[in-house]
């Protein structure tokens, strides 16, 4: 039963679609070239916003549109550290009143590693 399911078509060949009656969506040719000087068309759609860049397919470089199109160059937003981040969320004197908090909390062994203070702190009560 098996054999009779792949009789008289080739595996990957040919399509038995018909192209009769189909309308192909209308396409322009856009030229560009690189600065290698090579020069290649690439096929797009009337409709498609053709872009300003297009990357060379022979060595791969940034090929420029040979129509006049311009490159638009966007706006780019400045980098925000940590630092802005969190200052958009506490002020400098909330944060250095935070910091105390803290560092008297770990220099008291209430926080941090147990293997620094924790463990001395418990031989100090047993010993009192």
């Amino acid at each position: 039963m098996a054999e009779r399911t792949l009789r008289g078509a080739r595996l990957g060949g040919q399509s038995f679609e018909d192209e009769r009656g189909i309308e192909f969506a209308a396409r322009q040719q856009v030229g560009y070239r690189c600065q290698q000087g090579h020069d290649f068309e690439i096929t797009m759609s009337v409709e498609a916003e053709v872009p300003a860049v297009w990357e060379c397919p022979r060595c791969g470089a940034e090929g420029l549109s040979t129509s006049g199109i311009e490159r638009i160059e966007k706006a780019e937003k400045p980098v925000r550290t940590h630092w802005d981040m969190l200052l958009e969320r506490r002020s400098e004197k909330e944060l250095e009143d935070i910091l105390k908090e803290r560092l008297d909390l770990l220099r008291g062994g209430e926080i941090g590693p147990a293997h620094l203070h924790r463990a001395t702190k418990k031989k100090t009560r047993a010993t009192a």
